[in-house]
Parts: structure tokens; sequence; C-alpha cells
């Protein structure tokens, strides 16, 4: 699954922000200066506006104020189109500045940190978040929504400089994603967010063959544990985090 360069995909963050610009005089204007930050601004205004659904390269170029045929010269099909978007409104992370890099404060609070900047891009693009979250990852250990290879890295150094083994780095790469995951989503579907699957075009590459192959190196703790993170425990990992809920429950009952 290709992803339009990083570069751009920043220039797109550090540009107007989504809900100041005119949507009239972009229209008049985009005509002279198209370009990749417009096309996946617009799109997620789009997303925001409309859902997921009507998004389109005709849809869009009209709300561009342009021929769609003009949009693929720099996203050559939707798919291509929504990962840029995805990879856009991720760029809020970085961009917070309660959000840290680095576990600086601890591990706890990195994780408390990061899981209320995950929230607040949830709040944010309500229409866009679910996008996110059930888009087939590019490897088996990319687990929505943390599908910043960045992210994922900040995450798993958070823990191993912390002391955690590298068995319980994962499990807590495991449990935490599934929990923000599901918080999120079902936090979205009870504001009647339209959370159902947004997966990629019929004839489009498959899940996992964009980074199965990647060169890690520029991620060393994501290289150093992928072996763990490929493992598939899907089932011991319901049953540890029912056995927590039931826990939790029995509690409740003895307060």
């Amino acid at each position: 699954m290709n992803k339009p360069p990083s570069e751009a995909v920043r220039t797109a963050a550090e540009g107007q922000d989504f809900e100041t610009t005119d949507l009239a005089s972009r229209r008049k204007s985009s005509r002279g200066r198209l370009d990749l930050g417009l096309i996946l601004r617009t799109g997620a205004e789009l997303i925001e506006d409309e859902s997921i659904h009507q998004l389109s390269m005709r849809n869009l170029a009209a709300r561009l104020g342009v021929q769609a045929m003009s949009l693929y010269r720099y996203v050559p099909s939707r798919d291509v189109l929504i990962d840029g978007i995805v990879e856009l409104v991720l760029e809020d992370l970085e961009s917070n500045p309660e959000v840290h890099k680095e576990a600086t404060e601890g591990w706890e609070s990195f994780v408390r940190r990061l899981s209320h900047g995950f929230r607040k891009v949830a709040q944010e693009h309500p229409q866009v978040f679910p996008v996110i979250a059930t888009r087939p990852p590019e490897a088996p250990w990319i687990r929505p929504p943390m599908r910043s290879l960045t992210w994922i890295n900040r995450f798993l150094q958070a823990l191993r400089e912390s002391g955690f083994s590298e068995e319980a780095t994962v499990r807590a790469y495991r449990a935490y994603s599934s929990f923000l995951l599901g918080h999120l989503l079902l936090e979205l579907a009870g504001a009647d967010v339209d959370i159902s699957d947004v997966g990629p075009e019929s004839g489009s590459c498959g899940a996992h063959d964009d980074a199965r192959g990647s060169d890690l190196s520029e991620y060393p703790f994501i290289e150093e544990l992928e072996p763990k993170l490929r493992e598939n425990h899907a089932g011991e990992e319901f049953e540890r985090a029912l056995d927590r809920t039931i826990s939790y429950i029995a509690q409740l009952k003895d307060a």
C-alpha cells in the first residue's frame, strides 16, 4: 500500500487549519496552486462534513474546484488518498505539547499523555478516526490506532528503557492498543458516529504488503521486538483481559 511522502504530509499538517479556510475562496484559488497538502486537508474536511463513504476523487475535485483527473498527479488512487489523510491527522500527536515523545517523566506519564493525545485526535476528527482504527494494518504487528511506526517505536522504547522485558513490552503494547481502540471506538459510537469498517478498494494491495519488508533500522525497538510482535496470542490475550474485567467487576460488588 503506497503512502504519500512524509514531507508532504508534514507540509499539509503545517498548513491552514481545517476550520479557517473559506471553501469558496479555496475553490477559486486551488486551480493555480493545487498540491498534496491542500488535497489531504480538503479530503479530511470532506470526510468530517459528509463521511468517509462520500470521499471519492470526483467529490473531492468538486470541492476543490478542479477536474478529478488533476488529482491523480498527487494521489494515484482513493486508497493512497485515505492513507495520506490518516497520516495527516495522526500528525496532531506530534504537534500536541501535552504528548511527550520520550518517557522523561516515567513510562506511566508517557502512556497516559499518549492516551489523551489519541482521544483528542478522535474527538477532533470523529469521522476520520474510525478510518484510522479500521483500515487494514500494513504489517501484522501494527495495531491500530497506533499506526505510526514512529509512535510504536516510542511506545516500545518507553517501556524497554523503563525496565520491561521484551515479553512484557510486547504484551503491554498489545493490551494497550486493544484498550485504546475499543474504548475510543465505543465512545464515538455512543456519539452516533459511523464506525463501520473502511477497507481498501477492490484490486488494491492487501493488508501487510507495505511494512512487511520495510527497512526498520530507523525504528530500533520495533526491529528488536519484531519476531515477538509477529506472534499471535489473541486467545490468551482475550482470556487475560476477561479475567481483569471480571476482577474489576468483583471489586465493584465489594466496594
